[in-house]
């Protein structure tokens, strides 16, 4: 079968063994695959998959099952989509039967495809790590992003006030569309986060360069939910604001988790996210998508940090 690998800093679709369905597993053909930041990082050799994890990008997709392994929920024919460590952006994908979850209705495979990976992301860490009550206030750095769509629309969903900082005015805009109560520029304006504090989680993909201002604008018992580094991984800290705020710094990372606890976790949102799409309280918020053959300019287009939601890959058109 044909996957697509970042080799050198370059992407390639290229010609690689078809991966075995056993006992508890299930076999995709993918229809489309999502792409994340994550993605990119891997092309660059900056972020290795897991152990025993194939080398194909992909961490999210969606598809038709083609072959459903002893013990699995899955019938052949069944329309699909799948929480991965690795390997969606390739013809075929093999996976645990229980990071599988049914296309809500009304979505289309492709749009299906943008959503396992940001909405784990986003309810994992906002209300199973960061333990979200109704009416506590979040604030979402880098909130036009993927998972930032996806944690508005879940704070809206919950009840929970949000706040964003972003890249743009128009990324503001798109933002408070989705159900954001305002937010910040990044750079200068960055410090106007004080004027809606205090927050009681803060989702931060960005680290280093935030860690001082996250602390001044958390509320007492804050939580403080990392998920990346693009700012930098090594700041300077107030330790005295930690004692006296009671603050928890909590770092997160989805990718290598256990297989128990991703099944875990797709089987909570089935049950409390699911329904949202169905019922139109949740979007995938799909950008753009493009065939697997530009993928090259779906890459270069997310480097640009210009994209309001989700980007997509289409493997296979005759699919969607």
């Amino acid at each position: 079968m044909k996957a697509l690998q970042g080799i050198e800093g370059q992407l390639e679709w290229v010609e690689i063994p078809t991966p075995t369905c056993g006992e508890g597993q299930v076999r995709i053909r993918v229809a489309a695959a999502g792409l994340n930041r994550a993605d990119l990082l891997q092309r660059a050799g900056l972020y290795p998959p897991p152990p025993g994890v194939t080398d194909t990008l992909g961490l999210e997709c969606a598809g038709i099952v083609e072959e459903a392994g002893a013990g699995s929920r899955w019938q052949v024919g069944d329309r699909v989509c799948a929480l991965l460590a690795g390997g969606g952006m390739a013809e075929q994908v093999v996976v645990d039967a229980r990071h599988a979850l049914p296309v809500p209705e009304g979505l289309t495979l492709v749009e299906a495809a943008a959503i396992p990976e940001v909405y784990a992301t986003a309810w994992l860490n906002l209300f199973s790590l960061g333990r979200l009550q109704p009416g506590e206030k979040v604030l979402l750095h880098a909130g036009a992003s993927g998972v930032g769509s996806a944690g508005i629309q879940l704070c809206k969903a919950f009840g929970n006030p949000c706040w964003v900082s972003v890249g743009s005015a128009e990324r503001l805009a798109y933002c408070e569309s989705l159900g954001a109560e305002g937010g910040v520029l990044r750079g200068e304006q960055l410090e106007a986060l004080r004027d809606f504090a205090p927050f009681d989680v803060i989702l931060d993909p960005v680290g280093a360069k935030y860690a001082s201002l996250n602390l001044q604008v958390l509320a007492l018992d804050g939580r403080w939910v990392m998920i990346g580094l693009m700012g930098g991984r090594e700041a300077s800290l107030d330790l005295a604001k930690v004692l006296s705020k009671r603050i928890q710094l909590i770092g997160s990372t989805l990718r290598s988790r256990r297989a128990d606890a991703k099944a875990a976790l797709m089987a909570e949102l089935e049950q409390k996210v699911w329904p949202l799409f169905t019922s139109g309280a949740l979007s995938p918020r799909l950008e753009r998508s493009y065939p697997i053959k530009d993928a090259e300019a779906a890459v270069a287009l997310l480097a640009s940090n210009s994209v309001s939601g989700k980007l997509a890959l289409v493997i296979d058109d005759s699919l969607v």
